[in-house]
């Protein structure tokens, strides 16, 4: 007979949790939240349908946990780069170049999950199709912070728009994940990214050229 404390605890799960989420990461990644099913997630990740809603919640829970999981392995490059560099060119020179390489890696989904997943999302998802937007207009926000910074020290000139040399940006990254999805190979992608820079304004130590 089981006792009470059995009873609590359940039986074990016959899966490991961590390798279903990055099976599930991969699944959103390749299809988008939408198109993406259950039966798709239970497939890929290898478990039931009841196993994945006692382990996981529902698919919009599921969803939030692997964008978290997608941002913290393979997404948070352009964050990071903006915050490490010390001017928001640099910044946004490097991420650019990680992007193409990223967006292009063989063995994984091409382009970036945040910025493809809520295509063609229904009136229904919308929630995530929100989620999803803000997560990228605060990278946005976040380059336009860092530009403001570079105006006020005189690394680039006073009258740069930082809105929308920001905006520019972002739209650059999403551009360069549709490119990468519908097929564009890394040197295309760095070529894109060497354009995108001819649009910021060049200094010389504080001293605007």
């Amino acid at each position: 007979m089981a006792t009470k404390e059995t009873k609590q605890r359940g039986r074990p799960r016959s899966f490991d949790r961590e390798t279903a989420l990055e099976q599930a990461v991969r699944s959103f990644w390749e299809r988008g939240y939408e198109a993406t099913s259950i039966s798709d997630l239970t497939r890929a990740m290898g478990i039931s349908a009841p196993s994945l809603y006692a382990a996981f919640g529902d698919k919009r829970a599921l969803f939030d946990e692997v964008v978290v999981e997608y941002r913290r392995l393979y997404g948070g490059f352009l964050s990071r780069a903006v915050a490490e560099e010390p001017t928001a060119r640099r910044g946004v020179e490097r991420a650019l170049r990680e992007a193409a390489a990223e967006y292009t890696l063989p063995g994984r989904p091409r382009g970036c999950l945040v910025i493809s997943a809520a295509l063609n999302i229904s009136p229904a998802s919308a929630e995530v199709a929100d989620s999803l937007r803000e997560m990228r207009l605060s990278n946005v926000r976040g380059i336009a912070g860092a530009i403001r910074a570079d105006i006020a020290s005189g690394e680039l000139p006073p009258d740069t728009d930082a809105d929308a040399l920001a905006a520019y940006t972002g739209a650059v990254i999403q551009g360069m994940s549709q490119q990468a999805r519908d097929g564009a190979e890394r040197s295309e992608l760095e070529a894109i990214a060497e354009l995108a820079l001819k649009a910021w304004p060049r200094t010389t130590g504080g001293a605007v050229r």
